[in-house]
């Protein structure tokens, strides 16, 4: 299961990264990707820096199993296994899902210059963050595939770094931009999980959406 591990960890970046920002380019003739991560020691940069860090964990979780590394002894066991597999297919379906459902407003990364359609639909309409909530259900199934102190090292730095992305990031560039809209749609819909998270209306910036 841990070669499996791997494979769907190369596939899930793949997918999730490479042909969802083919699919952009063709749309849009525009990437989607916003890769600078602004000053060193800013809120972005630390975000960037910890997500990098958590790719880098991920991917070396399976192969540090593949070179020996001892699984958990609480988490090895073959159906604790096979359960990952079904949860890193789910995340991985979910995470491609709720990138599509974004349309031409798809971006990894910001631009504070920028602004795009603020998505209210669909899964959005579950949960404000339904990418990252399942880009993390794809790393704890990996997780649960090979299940070792890397791989769950790289599981806690990815949450760790998707909190600093939407808390410190995200959520006060999108406050800017769309104002009442984006305060409104936050109380009522919750940032990772449904009614969790929702964050008191207080409205800056303009008010069109």
């Amino acid at each position: 299961m841990t070669v499996a591990a791997l494979v769907m960890y190369l596939t899930a970046l793949m997918l999730a990264f490479g042909w969802r920002t083919l699919v952009q380019w063709r749309r849009t003739g525009d990437s989607g990707l916003r890769l600078d991560a602004g000053p060193a020691g800013s809120p972005a940069w630390w975000a960037k820096l910890a997500f990098v860090a958590a790719l880098v964990l991920g991917l070396a979780g399976p192969i540090a199993g593949l070179a020996g590394l001892a699984p958990l002894s609480t988490l090895d066991h073959p159906l604790v296994r096979a359960a990952g597999l079904l949860v890193a297919v789910l995340g991985t379906v979910t995470t491609l899902a709720a990138q599509l459902a974004m349309g031409t407003s798809w971006r990894i990364g910001v631009d504070a210059g920028e602004r795009t359609d603020l998505v209210t639909g669909g899964p959005f309409a579950v949960a404000r963050n339904p990418i990252f909530t399942a880009m993390i259900t794809t790393s704890l199934g990996l997780t649960l595939m090979a299940p070792n102190p890397v791989a769950l090292a790289g599981l806690a730095v990815l949450v760790v770094s998707i909190q600093m992305q939407v808390r410190a990031v995200e959520e006060p560039y999108l406050r800017t931009v769309h104002g009442a809209v984006y305060g409104e749609y936050a109380a009522r819909v919750g940032r990772f999980v449904p009614g969790m998270g929702r964050l008191p209306y207080r409205p800056v910036g303009p008010s069109g959406g």
